[in-house]
């Protein structure tokens, strides 16, 4: 199947470099796998259930939406145990450690993917045992 995107120059730049330094036969083919990385993300945040421990990494244009981040952040204060940031530049690398139900978890993720100066959220899960 054929299909288009609207890409940043310097994004699709930088995508191409990558997959080519890989070894990629090509772009299309780093395409499919990326995609396929990122639908099988998107199942384990999905599938579990429960409650879980997890580290949610992201980075954002901090004046462009700080104050907006911190909102939501309030808004995930049960869930959120603690954070760690850093300054990089006009950006920032932000560390969210939660604990509770991954409904709330899972919640969180998709409201810091909304945002449009938010430019990657990798989150890593795992199942806590409450024995």
């Amino acid at each position: 199947m054929r299909t288009s995107l609207n890409v940043p120059e310097e994004v699709l730049e930088e995508f191409d470099r990558t997959w080519q330094a890989e070894g990629l036969g090509s772009r299309s083919r780093a395409i499919r796998e990326a995609m396929a990385e990122y639908v099988e993300s998107h199942t384990e945040l999905e599938g579990m259930e429960g409650t879980v421990a997890a580290a949610v990494v992201f980075d954002y244009e901090h004046t462009a939406v700080i104050e907006a981040l911190h909102d939501v952040q309030h808004e995930y204060q049960d869930v959120i145990g603690s954070t760690s940031h850093t300054h990089q530049g006009d950006w920032c690398l932000e560390t969210l450690f939660c604990r509770g139900d991954v409904a709330d978890v899972r919640e969180l993720v998709y409201r810091l993917k909304d945002f449009d100066h938010v430019r990657r959220v990798n989150v890593m899960l795992i199942e806590v045992d409450e024995e």
